[in-house]
């Protein structure tokens, strides 16, 4: 790979204009910098963008691809985006019955316990949704035994129906090109065309290991068809493990192979949320954290 580069530099991206209004909450969400990040992918000229870890669409709901493929491994999380575009006043309702039913409790806290209990006992999207609003930090994590949602509820109340409404609306016209499947990210590699780009944001090696669907994540089978679609020409753009703390110019190992990507650069990501779960709102000022972004072009 070339010498990296940081996002600061403009002459290396086009100028891609901001979208920082979340839809979900997730863990390890690009919202706030998804503009940086969209600026180095390809122009299409008639291919198709795909996201196989799509968690909260952050960049594709910044870059609003005319033709898109969004997917990930975990259905309930699928199911939310597919209700967006499939039918968004079930969406709707799913969030103010359940914000509605924590607003009025007299005890918030059991009225989120409640929930959770609810999407523990069948994990389902409806109870998702308003989980990724209001567990501590958007830091939605899953025992790895069992998948059981282990979040407690956070200390800032989510926001309202209105307020997420416009949200939802905003959101499906920014994603109206775009498809939702519940797929394998070996399954939508192998369906990628010439000419298509790909944006991957999988669960990071050395942190998120107890998100979803990080237990069975293989880095090295996400390397080998990285390559295959290169070979292809498919234009991959890799997120993946920088540094975890500020000022440090050590970047974590995570074993990238010679020969895939062609140009690294370094993204300022800002302080850790799941760090900052751990350490119950403690400051974090020794832990803002760089990501990679690896590409293949």
């Amino acid at each position: 790979m070339t010498a990296a580069a940081t996002v600061y530099d403009l002459d290396a991206r086009r100028p891609v204009l901001p979208f920082k209004t979340q839809l979900l909450k997730w863990i390890g969400n690009k919202q706030r910098f998804a503009h940086e990040i969209a600026g180095y992918l390809p122009p299409l000229d008639g291919g198709t963008y795909w996201e196989p870890f799509l968690g909260s669409a952050a960049v594709l709901g910044t870059l609003q691809p005319g033709r898109a493929v969004g997917s990930d491994g975990f259905l309930p999380l699928i199911g939310i985006w597919q209700m967006l575009h499939d039918d968004v006043g079930t969406l709707l309702d799913w969030y103010t019955e359940r914000w509605e039913r924590y607003d009025a409790a007299a005890d918030r806290r059991e009225a989120y316990e409640e929930i959770k209990a609810s999407y523990n006992a069948g994990p389902n999207p409806a109870d998702l949704l308003f989980l990724s609003r209001s567990c501590y930090g958007g830091v939605v994590r899953f025992r790895a035994a069992d998948g059981y949602m282990s979040t407690p509820m956070g200390v800032h109340k989510p926001v309202n129906p209105d307020s997420f409404t416009k949200r939802a609306k905003l959101w499906r016209e920014r994603t109206a090109g775009a498809t939702f499947e519940h797929l394998d990210y070996r399954e939508a590699f192998a369906r990628m065309q010439p000419g298509d780009a790909v944006y991957c944001d999988p669960p990071y090696t050395h942190t998120q290991t107890i998100l979803y669907g990080a237990q069975r994540f293989d880095l090295q089978d996400l390397f080998a068809c990285i390559a295959d679609a290169k070979q292809r020409d498919v234009k991959v753009a890799l997120s993946i493990d920088g540094s975890k703390v500020t000022n440090s110019d050590e970047l974590l190992h995570v074993g990238i192979p010679d020969g895939v990507f062609e140009r690294e650069v370094l993204v300022n990501v800002g302080r850790s949320m799941l760090k900052r779960f751990q350490m119950e709102g403690r400051s974090l000022e020794s832990h803002v954290v760089t990501d990679r972004l690896l590409l293949t072009y």
